[in-house]
Parts: C-alpha cells; structure tokens; sequence
C-alpha cells in the first residue's frame, strides 16, 4: 500500500556534516572514518558533504557534465546501501555540494532551490565562491552553504568581502522563500581561508603540543571578525575542541612550517615558483605555479619543498624548470636545474634515489 504522507513522521535524530578541501585528488578507496561508518549503532539520518578544489580541468568537467562526477559516484556507491538516497547536489568548477538522506525522510524533504556564486575574477569566475541548496525539512526552512574563499593571510578583507557577496546573492524573488536570514536553520561551511594572525610558529607549535587551543582561537581572524560585524555574530559556532587543521604535510599528520629563504633576501607573500618546460618564450609560459607562502609549499629537513597538482603536470618526456620570481624585484632571482618527470608518475617518484630539483 503506498502512501503519499506517512500518518507518523520518522525522528530525525543527526545531520553530519562534511567539508574537504580535496586539492584535485580522486577519491580514496575507504572514508569510513569520515562518514563514521565505523561507530557502533550509527544514528546518522542526513549527510551534507560539500567538497572544494575537485579537478576541474576542461576534460573533467565535460566529462562531469556528461556523467556522475567520481566523488558524487563514490558517496553514492558507499551511502546507497545503508539506505541513504542523494536528494540534491550543486556544482560550481571545483565546489561540490551534496545532500544525502534515509529513504524514509524523503517525504519529508522538499527541494526548493539551488544556487551558484562565483566570486572569482571580480564575480565572474567560479574558482571561488559559494554554492548553495535551499530546502524545506519537516517544515522548517534550511539552507545549506558550501564556499571556498581567498587564501593568503593578507586577503582578510577580501574573505569577508565575498562572504558578504555570497550572501546577499542568497535571494529567493518571487519565489515565496523566507529570506536567507529569516531561515530556521543555516549550514555554512567550507575552506574559508581564515588564518591565526599576530603568533609567531613557535608559539602556535608550543600552544598545539600543549592543547592550548583557546589562545589560537582568540586570534582566528574569523572570530575576530565576528567580535566587529553584527551580521557575523549570527552565525554561532560549535565547540572547537581539536587543533588548527591547517596544514600538513601531504600524506602525513605532521603540521607543515614556513618557506625559508636566506636571511638577506626579502621575500614577499607575493612571490611565487613557476613550473616551466625548457625552452620558455616567456616567463609567464608556466605549465603551473604556487605561491611561496600558499598552502602548496611546505619546509622540511632544511630545504623548501613545493608540491603541484599532478593534473597540471602534462605526460611529456620535455624537461622542466623550477623558477623563484620575486614580485618586489620584478624578475626570476633562482632557477633550478633541468629534470624530467616521467609520464603516469610523481615528481617524487620520478626522482626517488636522485638529488632531487632545488632552486
């Protein structure tokens, strides 16, 4: 016998919440953890997953658009059995958003908007932004926010900046949607790039091996923020009870540090290291680059590592370069040795037992 609405409702007990910041990786083969698939008597009756910096290079986005993007497919692959049904999703060049319920909540859910904001490149670029699913459960009015704001510790002005253009793009007209701020509930989360301002390294090493978190918070440039914006203070958050999450070295549990120069050069966070082929016509003919103070560059044993994105590395026998260009000299004052990357493996892999490229 089917029934359009249950005469009695299900109890929706725990929403779980996920953001990842996937820096183009494929997904792994076990998120057990992640999912807490593993704990005894699992409650979960929601998942909201919302992933950030998925590869979005031309080839994975037609073939996205075509099919199931590989993370969609892997939550569902992993979620499915154990009765959870995708109701929604969004997607915006690297942001991924997804909305995971039981089957017997699905009468429960409305679906009532999705929703993208590119803030990039002056709001035309959807490398940064916020995506969003507005819904209606058992009644109430949800939206749910995945963003991924500016990096660098210099551009705080800038994060709360797009904060407040994904924001008040979050509009509903003629629609009959309650305005955003008016919602019962607002899930926001995402890579939002907010830094710990003023410590030095030592101290905030010093304060993580002692579990002395508050004195890190205090100085988080969000909950600063919150301490001058009305808007901002709105928005409540829970209990911060784990160490910063930002950054590790890949592959590992260990926090990274800063890139070092020598002390008589002056590097600025705008400088950057370029990955070039030989025979460079122009030093703005990189194959990729990162910032020396962005999350892509770490320090280790003495020397300054930097790691690129394999899917910015074409399968090629050339040779490349890496080259420091210093922004307030305006030219390339370090350049490394040629050094081949072999095709189908790592730089690391490619030089395993070999001095490897240093500038």
């Amino acid at each position: 016998k089917f029934c359009c609405f249950p005469s009695v409702k299900p109890r929706l007990r725990i929403i779980h919440v996920v953001t990842w910041n996937v820096a183009s990786a494929a997904p792994p083969l076990d998120l057990s953890d992640l999912l807490q698939l593993n704990k005894e008597n699992l409650s979960v009756d929601m998942y909201v997953i919302g992933l950030q910096e998925m590869n979005c290079g031309i080839m994975s986005l037609l073939s996205d658009t075509a099919f199931e993007d590989p993370w969609s497919s892997f939550f569902m692959d992993v979620l499915s059995p154990l009765t959870f049904v995708k109701v929604s999703s969004v997607r915006m060049q690297g942001l991924l958003l997804l909305f995971f319920a039981k089957h017997q909540h699905l009468p429960f859910v409305q679906i009532l908007s999705t929703k993208s904001t590119p803030t990039g490149l002056f709001g035309y670029w959807g490398n940064k932004g916020g995506i969003n699913i507005c819904l209606k459960l058992y009644g109430y009015y949800v939206s749910i926010i995945n963003c991924h704001l500016p990096p660098h510790m210099a551009n705080n002005d800038q994060r709360l900046q797009h904060f407040d253009r994904i924001l008040e793009m979050q509009n509903f007209e003629g629609q009959n949607i309650p305005n955003i701020l008016d919602h019962d509930l607002i899930l926001w989360f995402g890579d939002m790039n907010f830094r710990i301002e003023d410590f030095g390294l030592h101290f905030v090493r010093e304060s993580i091996k002692n579990r002395c978190y508050r004195d890190l918070w205090e100085k988080d440039q969000l909950s600063i923020a919150k301490k001058h914006d009305p808007l901002l203070r709105e928005f409540q958050e829970g209990p911060l009870l784990f160490p910063p999450t930002y950054k590790f070295d890949k592959n590992s549990n260990n926090y990274d540090t800063s890139y070092s120069l020598t002390p008589d050069f002056l590097s600025s966070p705008w400088d950057w290291i370029g990955l070039y082929k030989v025979g460079l016509r122009h030093i703005n003919d990189y194959v990729s680059y990162v910032w020396v103070r962005d999350n892509q560059v770490s320090f280790n044993d003495g020397l300054s590592q930097v790691y690129f994105n394999v899917s910015d590395i074409p399968e090629t026998e050339d040779q490349f370069l890496l080259c420091y260009y210093s922004n307030s000299l305006h030219s390339v004052v370090g350049i490394s040795k040629p050094f081949k990357i072999q095709p189908g493996s790592s730089l690391a892999e490619d030089l395993l037992g070999e001095a490897q490229p240093h500038i």
